[in-house]
This record gives C-alpha cells, sequence and structure tokens, in this order.
C-alpha cells in the first residue's frame, strides 16, 4: 500500500453562514437536477459572493488589521471595486456557458475546497 499523500499547504477563509447556505442550497441544486444548466445563474452569484468574500479576507481585512490608513484603505476598495465588477462578470459569462459535466465538475471543486468529498 502506498503511504498517504503529504497534505498540500492551503489558505483558507471564514465566510458568513448565510452564504454558507447559499452555497450548499446552490449545490443541492445543480448535483441534483436533471438539467444542472438550469441553476447556471444560482451557482455563479454563490461563486461571485465567494470570490468578494475572499477578496475582503486576503486584502481588505489585513489592510484594517496593520491600520493601514484611511486614504490606503480607500484606495484598496476603489481598485478592488472595478476588479469585482470585471471579476463577477466573468464569473457569470463562463459558468454561463458551461454545460451540465462541466457545472458539475465546478461543484466538485467547491465541494473539495470545502474539505467535503464530491458527490459521487
Amino acid at each position: 500500500m502506498a503511504p498517504a499523500a503529504k497534505p498540500k499547504p492551503s489558505l483558507r477563509f471564514q465566510y458568513p453562514d448565510a452564504l454558507h447556505k447559499k452555497l450548499l442550497s446552490a449545490l443541492k441544486a445543480v448535483e441534483g437536477a436533471d438539467d444542472p444548466t438550469a441553476h447556471r445563474e444560482v451557482l455563479a452569484q454563490v461563486v461571485v459572493a465567494l470570490t468578494d468574500t475572499g477578496l475582503d479576507a486576503y486584502f481588505l481585512e489585513p489592510l484594517k488589521q496593520a491600520k493601514a490608513g484611511f486614504l490606503v484603505q480607500q484606495s484598496a476598495n476603489l481598485g478592488l471595486h472595478g476588479a469585482r465588477q470585471v471579476m463577477g462578470s466573468v464569473i457569470r459569462n463562463i459558468l454561463g456557458r458551461m454545460d451540465g459535466p462541466q457545472l458539475l465538475s465546478v461543484c466538485g471543486s467547491i465541494r473539495r475546497f470545502m474539505g467535503v468529498d464530491p458527490v459521487a
């Protein structure tokens, strides 16, 4: 029997319970649907929300904790606002063009990020 693979380094962030409930609902809708493409938009909305929350956790919150100053924080907020708009549009566009198996693959990836085995 081969030795267990050493876990790779990872980072994680916490997100609100309400977003977690929406995420689980979206995953269940896509994974349980006869036609997963019917739930593209709800999945895209959740992925955009997770992306926004991650940007806050990994970038904006550390600036606040470092007491980077009002102008620095405002500059960061302004810069990220534009980035979020572009990223949100890209995410919705890409997920909006995926077929059922591709959407299920995205759901599986999200579940792995959550530390949960994807639905078989």
